[in-house]
């Protein structure tokens, strides 16, 4: 649509389209220049009066620190005897957080140097995540094979298979990408996977948020642990309003 003077009033790929997230105002969730980066684990869209000083960002941290203190307290503070299989929900809850951040350090950058030094903590983030979700899916198949027990025995262990594969394929082709473009031809090829990687990297996410969720009903939480369902739908939502609005629509093509 064009003003009175002949010049269209929304002009794709201008430095203000750059920072429009899927919800709020053009440079809302948005890194600038004078300010660190760690503040981009807080900013975000401002929905509400009540996060207008930080952003959405921190409701996802809110998330990432209510999962592990929610697990680790109840493995450590309760008197539960420690196991094996105890470093299971341990290492996943902690790796779900490390993971969290390295989405939301990412997410705020919109020029070529900002988005330099995010990418590399982006990936030392998710390395380290990927660490910690194999050390628990690990864990958990060594607990099985001693003791004899089924696998594949709850919708939670399908979901956690699932989300592992994904991951592991999500790392390798965002390393390929970013360390080794020549392999998909050129840079620029390259760059055009960009948001393939990051509309698959949301929709992982969603997954392990349904994962955490369905780890409420399996036998090891009835008996052992005692995690609310209730508890974890909270920390999904709260993880879901504080990522998605942030997310920036040109970096998905919209």
């Amino acid at each position: 649509m064009a003003s009175a003077t002949g010049i269209p009033q929304h002009v794709p790929g201008t430095g203000q389209d750059e920072t429009e997230p899927l919800l709020g105002r053009p440079g809302d969730a948005t890194q600038q220049d004078e300010t660190p980066m760690a503040n981009n684990l807080i900013i975000g869209s401002r929905m509400a009066k009540l996060i207008q000083s930080s952003g959405t960002g921190v409701l996802a941290e809110a998330a990432a620190i209510l999962l592990v203190a929610s697990v680790w307290a109840t493995i450590f503070v309760n008197g539960r005897p420690l196991f094996l299989f105890s470093v299971h929900p341990l290492a996943q809850s902690l790796g779900l957080a490390i993971l969290i951040q390295g989405i939301l350090v990412l997410q705020p950058t919109h020029t070529a140097s900002q988005k330099q030094v995010a990418q590399k903590a982006h990936a030392g983030l998710n390395v380290s995540a990927l660490a910690c979700f194999i050390v628990g899916v690990v864990t958990i198949e060594v607990n099985k094979s001693k003791n004899n027990m089924p696998h594949f025995h709850s919708v939670h262990a399908y979901l956690g298979v699932t989300a592992s594969i994904w991951q592991i394929i999500q790392a390798l082709v965002g390393f390929t990408m970013y360390a080794t473009p020549q392999l998909y031809g050129s840079e620029a090829n390259a760059k055009k996977i960009w948001k393939y990687h990051r509309i698959s990297g949301y929709g992982l996410l969603l997954l392990y948020a349904a994962t955490i969720t369905a780890a409420t009903q399996t036998d090891y939480n009835l008996g052992v642990l005692g995690l609310r369902m209730w508890a974890m739908i909270v920390i999904s939502v709260l993880l879901i309003v504080g990522v998605y609005p942030r997310i920036k629509k040109h970096k998905l093509g919209l």
